[in-house]
């Protein structure tokens, strides 16, 4: 996989910047996308896939350059995440920040379903408190906050009728 800055265009106190980010896979297949950095948020604008993408694969496409996005764009996953490659914090540089500094295993599972819980007692949107929280997209929080059931710490979800 290949991650390439397109450009960049600043804004008062921060910046918007486009990636170009091209998966090559070893049968010729090929996927061509633009991904946008911009307000701690990143977001694909455009994608083109030779063959074309299922929607399953569409959507797997966020965890496919989820992290070497995260590579070029100066954003670190791990204690220094909120720090970009010029040595701010990503609310100053305005580079934005994919995702927090929010723990693993089971300290991040045990947080998880406290804020859950908590949103849940304040007659909020749980999902929306740990997306908050966490900084991640709602997909990937609604993964953590299964992981967080599997672990025993929320309760398991009632069956649908």
């Amino acid at each position: 996989m290949s991650v390439w800055p397109a450009w960049k265009v600043r804004d008062g106190g921060g910046a918007t910047v486009w990636f170009g980010v091209r998966l090559e896979f070893g049968d010729g297949a090929r996927v061509d996308a633009v991904a946008v950095v911009s307000e701690g948020c990143v977001s694909i604008e455009d994608v083109r896939a030779e063959p074309a993408l299922s929607l399953d694969d569409l959507a797997a496409l966020a965890d496919w350059i989820e992290g070497p996005l995260s590579e070029a764009c100066g954003i670190g996953t791990g204690p220094d995440a909120d720090v970009g490659e010029d040595g701010e914090d990503a609310e100053g540089a305005g580079a934005g920040r994919v995702r927090s500094g929010w723990p693993r295993g089971v300290e991040g599972q045990w947080l998880i379903a406290q804020k859950y819980r908590a949103a849940q007692e304040a007659g909020a949107d749980p999902v929306l408190a740990v997306m908050s929280a966490t900084g991640h997209s709602r997909r990937r929080s609604l993964r953590l906050i299964g992981q967080a059931r599997d672990a025993g710490f929320l309760t398991p979800r009632r069956a649908r009728r």
